[in-house]
Protein backbone atom coordinates (compact mmCIF):
# COMPACT_ATOMS: atom_id res chain seq x y z
CA UNK A 1 0.00 0.00 0.00
CA UNK A 2 1.15 3.51 -0.94
CA UNK A 3 1.51 5.78 1.16
CA UNK A 4 -1.30 9.11 0.95
CA UNK A 5 -0.09 12.43 0.21
CA UNK A 6 0.18 14.94 2.86
CA UNK A 7 -2.86 17.38 1.19
CA UNK A 8 -4.28 13.85 1.43
CA UNK A 9 -3.63 13.07 5.32
CA UNK A 10 -4.84 16.59 6.31
CA UNK A 11 -8.33 15.92 4.14
CA UNK A 12 -8.86 12.63 6.10
CA UNK A 13 -8.60 14.63 9.25
CA UNK A 14 -11.11 17.19 8.00
CA UNK A 15 -13.46 14.58 7.03
CA UNK A 16 -13.52 12.68 10.23
CA UNK A 17 -13.94 16.26 11.92
CA UNK A 18 -16.85 17.01 9.82
CA UNK A 19 -18.70 14.05 11.37
CA UNK A 20 -19.02 15.80 14.45
CA UNK A 21 -21.02 18.65 12.85
CA UNK A 22 -24.27 18.69 14.18
CA UNK A 23 -25.67 20.62 11.32
CA UNK A 24 -28.09 18.32 9.65
CA UNK A 25 -27.86 20.24 6.51
CA UNK A 26 -23.91 20.50 5.64
CA UNK A 27 -21.04 19.33 7.65
CA UNK A 28 -17.89 20.86 7.00
CA UNK A 29 -14.79 19.64 8.49
CA UNK A 30 -10.85 21.43 8.19
CA UNK A 31 -7.58 20.66 9.54
CA UNK A 32 -4.41 22.97 10.14
CA UNK A 33 -0.86 21.46 9.92
CA UNK A 34 2.20 23.68 10.62
CA UNK A 35 5.20 23.94 8.57
CA UNK A 36 6.46 20.52 9.55
CA UNK A 37 3.12 19.21 8.32
CA UNK A 38 2.36 18.45 12.34
CA UNK A 39 -1.22 18.89 13.01
CA UNK A 40 -2.07 21.78 14.88
CA UNK A 41 -5.51 20.94 15.10
CA UNK A 42 -9.10 20.13 13.28
CA UNK A 43 -12.48 21.76 13.37
CA UNK A 44 -15.92 21.70 12.09
CA UNK A 45 -18.99 24.10 12.02
CA UNK A 46 -21.33 23.76 14.44
CA UNK A 47 -22.74 26.42 17.25
CA UNK A 48 -20.85 28.36 19.72
CA UNK A 49 -19.14 26.11 22.63
CA UNK A 50 -21.55 25.25 25.49
CA UNK A 51 -24.67 26.74 23.68
CA UNK A 52 -27.49 24.19 23.38
CA UNK A 53 -29.90 24.19 20.42
CA UNK A 54 -33.91 25.49 21.69
CA UNK A 55 -36.24 22.74 20.05
CA UNK A 56 -36.78 22.72 16.93
CA UNK A 57 -33.63 25.07 15.76
CA UNK A 58 -32.70 22.52 13.07
CA UNK A 59 -35.54 22.67 11.38
CA UNK A 60 -35.20 25.93 9.45
CA UNK A 61 -32.17 25.67 7.95
CA UNK A 62 -32.12 29.74 6.90
CA UNK A 63 -33.16 31.27 10.38
CA UNK A 64 -29.98 29.15 12.09
CA UNK A 65 -27.45 29.83 9.05
CA UNK A 66 -26.48 33.05 10.62
CA UNK A 67 -25.79 31.34 13.94
CA UNK A 68 -23.62 28.52 13.01
CA UNK A 69 -19.91 29.62 12.96
CA UNK A 70 -18.01 28.25 10.19
CA UNK A 71 -15.36 24.82 10.15
CA UNK A 72 -12.44 27.62 9.48
CA UNK A 73 -13.45 30.17 11.98
CA UNK A 74 -13.36 27.45 14.65
CA UNK A 75 -10.05 26.44 13.25
CA UNK A 76 -8.46 29.92 13.72
CA UNK A 77 -9.17 29.87 16.73
CA UNK A 78 -6.87 27.35 17.76
CA UNK A 79 -3.57 28.66 16.81
CA UNK A 80 -1.94 32.06 15.55
CA UNK A 81 -1.14 34.04 12.83
CA UNK A 82 1.84 32.30 11.22
CA UNK A 83 1.61 29.06 12.69
CA UNK A 84 -0.31 27.25 10.15
CA UNK A 85 0.86 26.63 6.69
CA UNK A 86 -2.00 23.72 5.30
CA UNK A 87 -5.57 24.03 6.01
CA UNK A 88 -7.68 21.41 4.58
CA UNK A 89 -11.03 21.87 4.51
CA UNK A 90 -14.18 19.35 3.14
CA UNK A 91 -15.97 22.32 1.27
CA UNK A 92 -14.07 25.34 -0.27
CA UNK A 93 -13.73 28.03 2.34
CA UNK A 94 -16.58 30.79 1.97
CA UNK A 95 -15.61 34.37 0.75
CA UNK A 96 -15.51 35.71 4.40
CA UNK A 97 -13.25 32.32 5.24
CA UNK A 98 -11.33 32.94 2.82
CA UNK A 99 -10.66 36.36 3.62
CA UNK A 100 -9.96 35.08 7.63
CA UNK A 101 -7.20 32.20 6.52
CA UNK A 102 -5.37 35.07 4.08
CA UNK A 103 -5.21 37.20 7.09
CA UNK A 104 -3.78 34.59 9.52
CA UNK A 105 -1.00 33.84 6.95
CA UNK A 106 -2.44 30.21 5.34
CA UNK A 107 0.21 29.78 2.33
CA UNK A 108 -1.88 26.36 1.06
CA UNK A 109 -5.32 25.93 1.22
CA UNK A 110 -7.11 22.50 0.05
CA UNK A 111 -10.56 21.42 -0.57
CA UNK A 112 -13.06 18.60 -1.30
CA UNK A 113 -16.51 20.16 -2.40
CA UNK A 114 -16.51 23.06 -4.65
CA UNK A 115 -18.68 26.15 -3.34
CA UNK A 116 -19.90 27.88 -5.95
CA UNK A 117 -21.10 30.88 -4.23
CA UNK A 118 -17.45 31.52 -2.95
CA UNK A 119 -15.13 34.18 -4.56
CA UNK A 120 -12.40 31.81 -2.53
CA UNK A 121 -10.34 31.23 -6.18
CA UNK A 122 -10.51 35.19 -6.86
CA UNK A 123 -8.45 35.64 -3.32
CA UNK A 124 -6.56 33.20 -3.33
CA UNK A 125 -4.83 34.48 -6.72
CA UNK A 126 -4.77 38.25 -5.27
CA UNK A 127 -2.69 36.60 -2.15
CA UNK A 128 -0.79 33.80 -3.96
CA UNK A 129 -2.39 31.41 -1.84
CA UNK A 130 -2.35 27.95 -3.20
CA UNK A 131 -6.34 26.82 -3.16
CA UNK A 132 -6.24 23.27 -4.89
CA UNK A 133 -9.38 20.46 -4.75
CA UNK A 134 -7.88 17.12 -3.72
CA UNK A 135 -10.91 14.65 -4.34
CA UNK A 136 -9.86 12.35 -1.26
CA UNK A 137 -12.50 10.80 1.00
CA UNK A 138 -10.39 8.42 3.35
CA UNK A 139 -13.50 6.00 4.07
CA UNK A 140 -17.52 5.57 3.07
CA UNK A 141 -18.02 7.67 6.27
CA UNK A 142 -19.93 4.69 8.10
CA UNK A 143 -19.15 4.68 12.03
CA UNK A 144 -19.21 1.92 14.06
CA UNK A 145 -16.59 -1.28 15.19
CA UNK A 146 -14.98 -3.27 11.90
CA UNK A 147 -16.13 -6.45 11.96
Amino acid sequence: MSRISIPEYAMALAHVASMRSEDPYRKVGAAALDFDNRVIGTAYNGLAPGFNAPPGFWDDREARQKFMLHAEVNLCSLFRRGEAKIIATTTMPCTACMQTLCAYGIKEIYYRDIYHASDAPEIARLYSVKLEQVEFTPFDGTVGPVA
